[in-house]
């Protein structure tokens, strides 16, 4: 019978402000076999790639009211989504060498207890790390946020925050095949140039090249914002409250730059809501989960026809991990983030 030591990635303890890598370790654990337990409908995996997500600092933080989803346990390994290959199993409907993507945790092997929701890799002749992203929950995130939340029409304006990261990239390229007005904002001008020249983005600014982002956006949108996809939050979701149109859509997605403040920041330009008939709209891609197939084929075929580029910021091997999901909240990471854990 194999046997390996496994390393893993731990949160030391719960996090207050910015998180830092020494809130993580990263170990080698005791010997493990490579074999699951007798009579177990568990299924051992060897994970290959793990995704880094915004999400994931939340549950670093202790809540006194539960949270959509669960707070990491300080001392336990750290959960997340990935792509993984079965290394053994004693269920016929996953046979090793078998390759998913789901719910896993961030170590070289897992013992996944319900194996049934992890999902299979539908379109084999594209990158099994787009299970990270545009074909995983990042594409579901980017298409049911941008189609089912914004209501788009053609000729739309649409701004995006955090444009070249993983969920924006997708929003900004899907809103021009439709025939929207796109303009982006990022944090440097190397992502700048990104935006306007791979993803073809009509218009893009580095915001903090703008001392006032309310007169950057005026420049942009002269008549007004239709579509505000936020990513971002804080001083920038009071800028655009105050240029978006009349009955104008916001889909929040995610507030990035608040995730680490022990105070959030406010919000002053709230009442542009009432007296623009703002429709502002939260949502988490479990709610479009349904969706996931529909979503899953039309992403993949827009990459192979060369209808969307998706740009992957990828960090090798596990001891990589924290560095690398902490670098989303300073803006490292151009693309989609993710950590290849093996290449087997």
């Amino acid at each position: 019978m194999a046997e390996v030591k496994n390393k893993k990635a731990v949160l030391r303890h719960y996090v207050k402000g910015f998180a830092k890598e020494s809130d993580f370790e990263v170990v080698t654990s005791e010997t493990i076999h490579l074999k699951v337990p007798e009579g177990s409908n568990a299924v051992l995996v060897k994970n290959l790639y793990l995704s880094c997500d915004p999400f994931m600092r939340s549950r670093m933080t202790k809540h006194d009211e539960p949270s959509y989803v669960p707070d990491f346990v300080p001392g336990s390994v750290i959960t997340g989504l990935g792509v993984v290959k079965v290394v053994d199993s004693e269920n016929s409907n996953y046979a090793p060498g078998d390759l998913f993507w789901g719910l896993t945790r961030w170590e070289e092997y897992s013992l996944i207890e319900n194996p049934e929701l992890l999902l299979g890799i539908k379109h084999e002749d594209l990158p099994l790390s787009c299970y990270t992203g545009v074909l995983g929950v990042t594409g579901l995130t980017a298409g049911a946020g941008f189609y089912e939340v914004c209501s788009p029409k053609k000729d739309d304006r649409l701004f995006v925050s955090a444009a070249s990261g993983a969920v924006g990239q997708l929003v900004g390229q899907l809103a021009k095949l439709m025939g929207c007005y796109v303009v982006g904002s990022a944090g440097s001008d190397e992502k700048v140039e990104l935006l306007k020249g791979k993803l073809g983005f009509d218009e893009a600014f580095n915001y903090k090249k703008e001392p006032d982002l309310k007169a950057a956006l005026k420049r942009y949108f002269p008549e007004g914002i239709d579509i505000y996809f936020e990513n971002v939050g804080g001083a920038m979701l009071d800028a655009v409250l105050a240029n978006m149109r009349l009955n104008g859509r916001i889909a929040v997605c995610g507030m990035i730059s608040q995730y680490n403040l022990e105070k959030p920041e406010g919000v002053h330009n709230l009442t542009y809501v009432i007296t623009k008939r703002i429709r502002m709209q939260g949502f988490l891609v479990s709610d479009y989960i349904y969706k996931y197939p529909e979503y899953e084929d039309r992403l993949a075929q827009y990459i192979k026809e060369g209808k969307i580029n998706y740009m992957e910021d990828v960090a090798e091997g596990l001891e990589c991990a924290p560095a690398a999901l902490l670098g989303l909240f300073t803006g490292c990471n151009i693309g989609k983030q993710l950590v290849v854990v093996s290449h087997e």
